[in-house]
């Protein structure tokens, strides 16, 4: 069994007001995103949604000092942006039984999550990771990944960030520092 691991696709990080976007080029990535929920859902696979969650005015958070409130658990920056949000709940309906919405707190989603336990238990070995930010949240899953000695997989059309700048560099490093294959 393989996971597909969805990372922060979020109204938030991609829609045109979200309120810290990635804007057309996270937009961009919607339809990539959802081919993979499906071939992923056809095979029986593990989905896992991913998403940043915040509370309001948290001075403790240290995201707080870098960037704008976002993901703020109760507004729809939350919700998972278009086609990706619409096939989420479609597995919801349909009762597939491999899909988990998880809240992270920190860039990685291994990271104060039981992201690792439940790839364990189904005795996951190779992950591939789609969504954004590819230099921030998709790269410290990335590392938390390598660490924890899984294979990824990174589809270059299926992740993005803030600036092209940084989509090049995080994908060179997943090639070449943490062994991971990049599809172009």
């Amino acid at each position: 069994m393989r996971a597909l691991l969805v990372i922060d696709y979020t109204y938030d990080f991609v829609a045109d007001d979200g309120k810290l976007t990635t804007g057309k080029h996270g937009q961009y990535i919607d339809e990539a995103i959802s081919k993979l929920i499906m071939q992923f859902a056809e095979r029986g696979d593990y989905i896992v949604f991913a998403v940043d969650r915040h509370e309001l005015s948290d001075p403790f958070h240290p995201e707080s000092k870098l960037y704008p409130p976002h993901n703020i658990v109760g507004t729809k920056g939350r919700s998972l942006y278009g086609k990706v949000g619409f096939l989420y709940e479609e597995l919801l309906r349909n009762n597939y039984p491999y899909v988990t919405y998880m809240d992270k707190t920190r860039y990685s989603a291994f990271a104060g999550t039981p992201l690792d336990i439940k790839l364990r238990e189904r005795r996951i070995t190779t992950i591939t990771l789609t969504g954004v930010t590819t230099d921030i949240c998709v790269l410290q899953t990335g590392i938390d990944g390598y660490n924890l000695c899984y294979d990824m997989i990174v589809p270059a059309q299926a992740v993005q960030s803030f600036t092209q700048e940084g989509q090049r560099f995080a994908l060179q490093y997943f090639k070449t520092v943490l062994g991971a294959t990049v599809l172009m």
